[in-house]
């Protein structure tokens, strides 16, 4: 201890020991001391001398550190020394000195933010960063280590878990690619640092959101891990507890971190935007009506929160997540709020302008959000449109040059892919929609076009092309614009005023002479003719045009004039591509022969490509807002690059064909386009004939199912047709054996009476011919059934076979048998009842001859066989009589059936003429395509034999990918 006192402290007797040697001391103290109290001593001793002795302390003592986290878990003092040295030497920042004794309390600031001073020296500084760097790699050789600090964080004692914080951040500055990847792979090791936002002490929050900022940058895979762990939630939460765009520095920190979560990352987007958090960033731009005194840290924070939301839109994300972001925007009234600020009064500048980027891309390619930004008024006095408001700064020479590229910008977005918005704007310009009294899109589009201030002729020109882009309708109803140039002379068109300014008159040549005028004015030319041939005969037609570009193409000029001289040869393309040789003096090929005549095509096609390797072309094309550094560098307009880009091929290719060429191609072209046609109308013809065999296979499958319908009716009326025979048959033998059974006891009878009389010899002879008559009768209702059964079969088959006309004719003699049986069975009912009178007549005879002659015993006998007799008799009657009831019921039963069979049969035979004539419909469908396929073969042969041809000349089209994609 006395050793530890006289390092710190210092004495006054003896050599001073350098500070190598000090620390030498020092690390072989912390590496050998046994007590605690002595390693704690030593480390807070590193601790003190690691800012001014850096290296030598890194070099000696982070081994000993790293073992001291190691081993000595349990005292938190120690630990948090050790991680207050590490920091110290890995940290590059010049930091604010902190009064760190061991008896004294830290102060904790608000914030974790520190600021940076400048060192004076720069070498200095390099030097000391390239130390920091060193120590990093050295301290995350191993990944142990960051392992080991990673647990460290689980504690909850402020003085291990703040320097710890520390440490990890400073790596992550250093060394992020590596340190990150350890953390990847550690097990819960993003999960234990979104522990620190939840926190109660705002400097280890604060200080874990810095963290978090540089774990989350270029990483994909832990911007994702950090968003699914409730990064979102946590963030707004801080957000709205911390005061929205009014809150401190700790508000930028967590926009800061989602603008790292959410930039270049859709699935992050998509999580955010599916968890509804862009409904709580609407409350952030409420501002009031006294905006007055903006704090220097509201204005940042108000502008990282546009810069959020221009994230969520941004045109480099996919359309379908942007379009989707759009309409969430537009539904929760964001766009609305957006459109207050827009606009307010007392804004700060750099806010509106960023606010004026941020509806730009929130209402670019939405429909319905462009609708409502047009329908948007400024709180003025008469009430004017928004875009009428914008366009008057735009066109302001007075205005910050940012702000009017945020305007210029705002327009573009309007008319992207609005072709409403485009005719509203057009209209404008028209002489029937001008309004005297109040100005209009157009009046200051047309304002700034022809002003003195050369970046407003710029701007107009932009803007009044954006309102042609891919519009044809547009670009004819601009033909008819009329300008009054002065007085007493007569309009002239708004095509003729802008070449006018570009070849004409004293003062227009010096205002256009200025390049980014006549660049703007270009631009905006070709735009307007291209994909138009009625305006190229519109510009054609000025007798002057075509001398003045020439003269411009072949002049040798300054470097800054050749970029006016590539876009005057651009323009002079267009008129030859897009030329319809209305025009006897400048068509196609009189065009060509006077470029090749007073230009030469090289030089030509050489003026032509300089605009694509001019510097500022390129950083045109890549992004669609105009940002630049200065006026003067504002030159291109990111869609008139993709026109340039589609036209650059193409017009090179129309110079360097000869006219013989062109006409072969123009042959050969409209020879393609008469077979396309051709085959576009057989394509016609064959889906028109597909749909009607779609439809007739339909029919049939309509019909089918129909038909198994009647099957499975006829099939049910069979089952119901024997299932009567069934009982018809069961009647049939209980009447046999009833028959039988009074015949016997008649035999019987005659046996024990044959000592009757003569007359009862004749009843008995009398009935037995009446048992014989019931015999027949049952012999040939016998003979009926089985005619019947065979009837039923060949009904059966027949409607199986749906032959209907001998199934008709079957039922109908079917019908006259069971009539022929019905008036059998009366006749045979008749006799008996006939026979029935005789009998009880001769028992009458039998009764009164037996009182005669016969003793009294005898007698009774006789009565008593006589009444068995009579009442078999009457029982043989009754059975007659039900069989004959039911005989009638089963007749009806029979007719029915034979009628629904009749009904079922017509409709199977209706249905077989239907099928055969859809069969022969189908046929001839076949047929006709058969035919179609043979035309279509000798259509290919024929392009096979135009594509040798354009192959002799020396010319390529794809026709067949042309043909196999149409078929």
């Amino acid at each position: 201890m006395n050793f530890l006192r006289g390092v710190i402290a210092g004495q006054a007797a003896g050599p001073q020991p350098s500070g190598a040697e000090t620390i030498q001391k020092l690390c072989d103290r912390v590496a050998s001391s046994t007590l605690l109290e002595d390693r704690r001593d030593a480390v807070r001793a590193l601790k003190s001398l690691s800012k001014k002795y850096r290296m030598e302390v890194g070099t000696q003592a982070m081994d000993h550190l790293i073992n001291i986290l190691q081993t000595d878990r349990s005292d938190s003092e120690i630990l948090g020394y050790a991680l207050d040295t590490l920091y110290n030497i890995i940290c590059n920042d010049e930091e604010e000195e902190q009064d760190e004794s061991e008896d004294a309390v830290t102060p904790l600031p608000v914030s974790g933010k520190h600021k940076n001073v400048s060192a004076p020296d720069e070498n200095a500084q390099k030097q000391a960063d390239d130390l920091g760097a060193q120590f990093t790699d050295t301290f995350i050789q191993e990944p142990e280590h960051v392992t080991l600090l990673l647990s460290l964080l689980e504690e909850f004692d402020f003085h291990v878990r703040w320097p710890g914080v520390k440490l990890l951040t400073a790596l992550l500055k250093n060394q992020c690619t590596q340190v990150q990847g350890v953390i990847l792979v550690s097990p819960m090791g993003v999960s234990r640092l979104m522990d620190l936002l939840a926190d109660s002490r705002e400097v280890i929050r604060n200080d874990g959101l810095l963290l978090l900022q540089q774990l989350t940058k270029s990483n994909a895979a832990i911007q994702k891990i950090v968003a699914f762990e409730s990064a979102f939630e946590r963030l707004l939460d801080i957000i709205t507890e911390e005061g929205s765009s009014d809150g401190g520095i700790v508000v930028e920190d967590c926009l800061l971190l989602l603008l790292n979560l959410l930039k270049n990352n859709s699935s992050n987007q998509n999580f955010f935007k599916e968890g509804s958090y862009i409904q709580r960033m609407k409350p952030w731009f409420e501002v009031g009506d006294d905006n007055s005194g903006w704090s220097a840290q509201k204005v940042t924070n108000l502008h990282l929160m546009l810069q959020l939301v221009r994230v969520m839109v941004s045109p480099v994300n996919s359309p379908g997540a942007t379009a989707s972001c759009q309409k969430s925007m537009y539904q929760c009234g964001l766009l609305q709020q957006l459109c207050t600020i827009l606009m307010a009064t007392g804004v700060p500048a750099d806010i509106l302008t960023e606010t004026i980027n941020t509806v730009s891309e929130v209402i670019r390619g939405s429909q319905v959000n462009q609708d409502y930004f047009a329908s948007v008024n400024a709180p003025s006095n008469p009430p004017r449109p928004a875009i009428v408001v914008l366009l008057m700064s735009m066109v302001n020479e007075r205005q910050p040059f940012v702000l009017r590229c945020a305007v210029l910008y705002c327009f573009q977005c309007f008319l992207y892919k609005n072709q409403k918005g485009q005719g509203e704007i057009v209209a404008t310009l028209l002489p029937s929609t001008i309004d005297a009294n109040s100005i209009s899109a157009g009046q200051l589009l047309c304002g700034g076009l022809f002003s003195a201030d050369s970046l407003s002729n710029w701007c107009a020109a932009v803007a009044l092309a954006h309102a042609l882009q891919d519009n044809l309708t547009q670009k004819e109803q601009l033909l008819r614009v009329q300008l009054a140039t002065s007085l007493g002379k007569p309009p002239v068109s708004l095509l003729q005023q802008c070449t006018n300014i570009l070849s004409q008159g004293d003062k227009i040549v010096r205002r256009g002479s200025k390049v980014q005028t006549r660049v703007g004015l270009l631009m905006l030319l070709c735009t307007w003719i291209s994909n138009c041939p009625i305006a190229v005969t519109h510009f054609l037609h000025n007798q002057e045009n075509v001398p003045f570009l020439t003269a411009q193409i072949s002049e040798n000029l300054g470097e800054d004039e050749r970029l006016v001289q590539g876009l005057c040869a651009l323009l002079l393309g267009i008129c030859i591509y897009y030329n319809d040789n209305s025009l006897e003096n400048y068509t196609k090929d009189k065009l060509k022969q006077l470029i090749e005549k007073r230009i030469g095509k090289e030089n030509f096609v050489e003026k032509l490509c300089f605009i694509t390797k001019h510097e500022l072309y390129s950083r045109a094309a890549q992004k669609p807002q105009p940002v630049f550094p200065s006026p003067e560098q504002m030159l291109f307009d990111h869609e008139f690059t993709k026109l340039v880009k589609e036209l650059e091929g193409v017009i090179t290719k129309a110079v360097h064909k000869s006219s013989e060429e062109e006409k072969k191609e123009e042959e050969v072209k409209k020879t393609i386009e008469q077979h396309d046609n051709i085959v576009t109308q057989y394509k016609e013809l064959i889906r028109e004939q597909d749909a009607q065999i779609k439809e007739l296979k339909e029919q049939v499958d309509s019909m089918s199912s129909q038909n198994e319908q009647m099957q499975s009716t006829v099939t049910q009326q069979l089952s119901t047709i024997q299932q009567h025979k069934d009982q018809y048959n069961i009647l049939k033998l209980k009447l046999g054996k009833e028959n039988q059974s009074p015949s016997n006891g008649q035999g019987d009878g005659s046996q024990v009476n044959g000592l009757q009389t003569e007359e009862l010899t004749q009843l008995r002879e009398e009935v037995e011919e009446l048992r014989k008559q019931q015999t027949l009768l049952q012999t040939q209702l016998g003979d009926k059934d089985a005619l019947i059964n065979s009837l039923k079969s060949e009904a059966a088959q027949a409607a199986q076979t749906a032959e209907g006309s001998a199934g008709g004719s079957e039922t109908t003699e079917l019908l006259k048998e069971l009539e022929a049986l019905r008036s059998q069975v009366q006749s045979k009912s008749s006799e008996i009842n006939q026979l029935k009178t005789e009998r009880q007549e001769l028992v009458r005879r039998a009764e009164a001859g037996s009182s005669d002659t016969v003793p009294s015993s005898d007698s009774s006998i006789d009565t008593a066989k006589m009444a068995e007799l009579e009442s078999r008799l009457a029982a043989q009657t009754t059975e007659t009589e039900r069989l004959k009831g039911e005989t009638k019921g089963l007749s009806e039963s029979r007719a029915d059936l034979e009628q629904q069979l009749a009904s079922a049969t017509s409709t199977v035979a209706i249905l077989q003429t239907e099928k055969a004539k859809l069969q022969t419909d189908v046929q001839e469908s076949k047929k006709e395509q058969d035919d179609l396929l043979m035309l279509l073969a000798d259509q290919d042969q024929k392009i096979h034999s135009l594509k040798q041809r354009l192959k002799g000349l020396g010319e390529t089209l794809d026709c067949n990918a042309l043909l196999t994609g149409g078929r």
